[in-house]
């Protein structure tokens, strides 16, 4: 896979400083997988990502709990990485309530340019894997797939520099919600419908 260099690039806004004490970084995301040799696969050749650690182990060593197990690690270029669990008593994980919990929940993968999400997607397709998108989310550029296991991948690119970097914005959008949600509840509303006003009468968010 070659990816073009594209113009179609947001230059990012300069980022202000983490409080001293958050975390540095993302070291890894972990997941549960069916199948260890099929998720390698996939992840080293669709998604690019080397394979660069493996654990096996006869217990889990935070609850103690014996429960032989495989752990597996995929590396991005900023060095975090995605990793994998197999264990082969573990039962299936109860199906959702609701479909939305599948679409909600899902990891992002940034790349660089709107191209270069389009390039993703054919390659991505070339594999043999059914590809949502692109979907323009006016902040932010992606395409949606989903690995053996079924988890939601996502594709994307910034369209505004600074869309994660807007707290006060974020604060007053939080605050707003969590007031609706109580007003709700204390005049017996449904909650949902309160919500849905909340949303369509609020001034669009602009991000210029």
């Amino acid at each position: 896979m070659t990816f073009t260099n594209s113009p179609r690039r947001v230059v990012p806004a300069p980022v202000r400083p983490a409080d001293a004490q958050a975390p540095a970084r993302l070291s890894h995301l972990a997941l549960v997988t069916r199948d260890a040799a099929a998720t390698t696969d996939f992840y080293s050749t669709v998604m690019r990502m080397e394979l660069v650690a493996a654990v096996m182990h006869e217990r889990v060593p935070s609850t103690g709990d014996t429960m032989p197990y495989l752990h597996i690690f995929f590396r991005m270029q900023d060095g975090s990485t995605v990793a994998f669990f197999e264990v082969p008593d573990l039962p299936a994980a109860a199906a959702p309530s609701h479909p939305a919990h599948d679409v909600f929940r899902h990891i992002a993968l940034e790349v660089p340019t709107t191209d270069m999400v389009d390039e993703w997607r054919e390659w991505v397709r070339g594999h043999g894997v059914d590809v949502l998108g692109p979907v323009d989310h006016t902040i932010i550029y992606s395409i949606y797939f989903h690995d053996p296991d079924g988890n939601r991948l996502e594709i994307t690119t910034p369209l505004v520099a600074d869309w994660n970097d807007r707290p006060i914005q974020a604060r007053r959008a939080l605050e707003a919600w969590t007031a609706t949600k109580e007003r709700a509840r204390r005049d017996g509303t449904e909650v949902s419908a309160a919500l849905h006003e909340l949303v369509v009468t609020s001034e669009p968010t602009t991000f210029d």
